[in-house]
């Protein structure tokens, strides 16, 4: 058989696993870097089974976000808003709009509506939404300018690399826990914005957990 194939065919088997092997490699770290949720999440907007405007709701109403997610100061948790929040106002505005429906049903029925989740963490990651609040971290941060959004939109990736650079410095993501939830706060100046943070983290003892227990418990 030697006159068939030349020499160089008995190198072939290892050609092909050290081929096999690269394109393994490049392959896990294409996957690895690429879907995550800055890739997979930011700008994810599904569509919701009623039709809210946060833009008209917290942007032209004025709405402040703690009236629809009302324990985001107590609880780990954000909560979303019960047909009754929505009924204080739509049992007298728009109360046969068909777009309503769904609000009217949950409502009348004690079902829940069905809302689609836009922001999601994976389930080994632990985070707190009342700490975060309580030591100023404004709702702009990782949620963006909601109230300028006709549909909620993932607007930040929420990424391992998004927490740790808030949490080695997070005085110039710091505000007066009085506008937390106002998402057009600015401070005067950079450098404002850096004084008052650098005073906030004083103050209030900020100090963020860089250890991986800090959120994978």
């Amino acid at each position: 058989m030697s006159h068939l194939f030349p020499k160089s065919a008995n190198k072939l088997p290892l050609q092909i696993i050290i081929y096999l092997c690269v394109i393994g490699v490049v392959a896990t770290a294409g996957i690895t870097y690429y879907m995550t949720p800055k890739y997979t999440r930011v700008g994810y907007a599904p569509v919701q089974p009623v039709p809210y405007s946060h833009a008209l709701h917290a942007g032209q109403l004025g709405l402040d976000c703690r009236y629809c997610h009302s324990n985001i100061e107590a609880s780990g948790l954000a909560n979303l808003p019960t047909a009754q929040t929505c009924m204080n106002c739509h049992n007298q505005i728009k109360t046969a709009s068909p777009l309503l429906a769904v609000v009217r049903r949950s409502y009348a029925t004690g079902q829940p509506v069905p809302w689609v989740q836009v922001h999601r963490l994976p389930d080994f990651v632990y985070f707190n939404h009342s700490i975060h609040v309580a030591r100023g971290v404004g709702c702009v941060e990782c949620h963006g300018h909601i109230n300028q959004m006709e549909t909620v939109t993932h607007d930040q990736p929420l990424t391992m690399a998004f927490c740790l650079d808030c949490h080695r410095d997070p005085a110039p993501r710091l505000r007066p826990r009085a506008e937390v939830t106002n998402l057009d706060w600015r401070a005067p100046s950079a450098a404002a914005q850096d004084a008052m943070g650098r005073k906030f983290v004083h103050d209030w003892n900020v100090n963020p957990p860089q250890s991986c227990s800090g959120c994978h418990r």
